[in-house]
């Protein structure tokens, strides 16, 4: 999943807000929701997060509870969130929509870069973009060539007795 932030604040188990955020979605864009971590209703299920990727949403990342876990797995649209629970939310509000948010102790901009995948999301500002994709690059290469090394029976595990000492020595 990749996508620009579109960022909801939300009372925990409400999703007035999230309803009203669907208005400033737009296709390419992540859908970005802190509902304070709150587990005991959900923020989303189904017919929603269907009505997001309708939108072109590329995904959800939710800070709270959705439901019918299930049918949301049969569909190819991703929804990152905290828990699960069969206890639907309130529409009461209220909420903010385009706000700095906080889901899983990672701050989130408006239109900042969302990236997801199997281990998790990331959120990276426009302008750290090249630097965080050389990173990752050069890690991609540094993983790349110890897979190799093993492969080859070679791996490098010298540097761990240097380690130890180095962490006795503190």
């Amino acid at each position: 999943m990749a996508g620009t932030a579109v960022t909801v604040h939300t009372r925990p188990g409400d999703n007035l807000a999230i309803h009203r955020a669907f208005d400033f979605c737009r296709p390419g864009d992540v859908l970005v929701i802190d509902g304070g971590g709150e587990l005991t209703q959900a923020l989303m299920g189904e017919i929603m997060a269907t009505y997001a990727e309708s939108l072109g949403v590329q995904g959800l990342v939710i800070d709270g509870a959705i439901r019918d876990v299930g049918a949301l797995s049969a569909h190819d649209f991703p929804v990152y969130a905290r828990g699960a629970t069969h206890r639907g939310p309130y529409k009461n509000g209220p909420g903010e929509v385009n706000v700095p948010v906080t889901v899983g102790g990672m701050v989130v901009h408006p239109g900042d870069i969302i990236v997801g995948d199997a281990d998790g999301v990331l959120a990276i500002s426009p302008d750290d973009v090249m630097t965080v994709i050389e990173g990752a690059k050069r890690q991609a290469d540094k993983e790349a060539a110890a897979l190799r090394s093993i492969a080859e029976g070679h791996f490098d595990r010298d540097w761990i007795e240097a380690q130890e000492k180095k962490m006795m020595a503190v």
